[in-house]
């Protein structure tokens, strides 16, 4: 998961943090734990240390990311369920794990993010992108869908993982658009972006990350899926630009708590992500990653935002008819 930022955003960043409350002393005395879902040297993995890093001091004296990996993110969510409430272990997770999983995997989802945890902060938000062969005869999202109509078998697409997001925003357009187009799930983007190099897909929706490095060079991105256009790829319309705002959703990584963790440590926590987020240095890591560092302006905001995500996703998946078996 991933996206891009930095120089585009930077000085605004850089100016809006100069409103945010310089951290106070360190909220909890002993070192802490982050816990993450996913294993190492992957984009959850790789945030989590960048934010330990800046957090040292800030929130705790040293902070250890630890991950517990399986059932594809479920069982660190778990974990920070039923860990004590004294600050020293946190969540940090994609947003997907909240909002999108509880109506994928309603039997295997044991957690409920607004009651079983303490949403404190995003720490990162990212776009996802619609991406076809370089070689492609359509140069427009428009002409693509005017040239997928135009043929008479189903049109392989994929996405990174069944029941992903990048999946339902294909389901939404294909719907939209009224294509016959068959999903062909992937393992991760890696493979699903060779397939899409290779000509052997029609296209491909998933983090802007994931494809940005062979724009132009293996493939061509029609449209992204943030609220505005990526500075990076100016040339690049967003999907609202295009007639289809119902496809603008952008992904996070967000860091929450225990229930029952005192109010003061959640707002430590919470101003503490704020101060490390808006620096140059955290800046310009997370933009070489693709990432733009995004923060909540109060937990309260954060909670807000999960059960509004939430109960859209759960009318996306009720409305596509999607059964994990899909």
């Amino acid at each position: 998961m991933t996206f891009a930022i930095g120089r585009r955003a930077t000085l605004g960043l850089i100016a809006a943090g100069a409103a945010v409350p310089a951290a106070r002393a360190q909220t909890v005395p002993r070192p802490a734990r982050v816990i993450v879902g996913f294993p190492p040297g992957g984009s959850s993995d790789v945030v989590a240390r960048l934010y330990a890093e800046r957090l040292r001091g800030l929130y705790a004296p040293t902070l250890v990311v630890d991950g517990r990996v399986g059932a594809a993110g479920r069982i660190a969510v778990e974990f920070v369920k039923g860990a004590d409430p004294d600050g020293l272990t946190y969540l940090q997770t994609p947003a997907s794990m909240l909002t999108l999983q509880p109506h994928v995997f309603p039997r295997e989802v044991r957690y409920d993010a607004l009651t079983d945890l303490i949403p404190v902060s995003t720490v990162c938000s990212y776009p996802f992108a619609f991406a076809v062969p370089k070689d492609h005869p359509a140069q427009t999202l428009p002409a693509w869908i005017d040239w997928a109509k135009a043929q008479r078998a189903e049109l392989p697409w994929a996405s990174p993982a069944a029941g992903s997001a990048p999946h339902f925003i294909g389901i939404m357009l294909a719907k939209k658009a009224g294509l016959n187009m068959t999903h062909v799930p992937f393992r991760g983007a890696a493979p699903a972006v060779q397939d899409l190099i290779a000509g052997r897909l029609t296209c491909f929706i998933g983090v802007l990350g994931d494809v940005s490095p062979h724009q132009g060079q293996g493939l061509r991105l029609l449209a992204v899926s943030s609220p505005a256009r990526n500075p990076r790829f100016p040339e690049v319309p967003t999907f609202a630009e295009l007639g289809h705002p119902d496809l603008n959703k952008d992904e996070w990584f967000g860091a929450l708590l225990p229930a029952n963790t005192p109010a003061p440590i959640v707002e430590g926590l919470h101003r503490a992500i704020r101060a490390a987020a808006a620096t140059p240095e955290m800046i310009a890591a997370l933009d070489r990653l693709e990432y733009m560092p995004t923060t909540s302006d109060s937990p309260a905001a954060f909670a807000a935002r999960i059960r509004q995500e939430r109960e859209d996703w759960g009318a996306v998946v009720r409305e596509s008819g999607f059964r994990p078996e899909n």
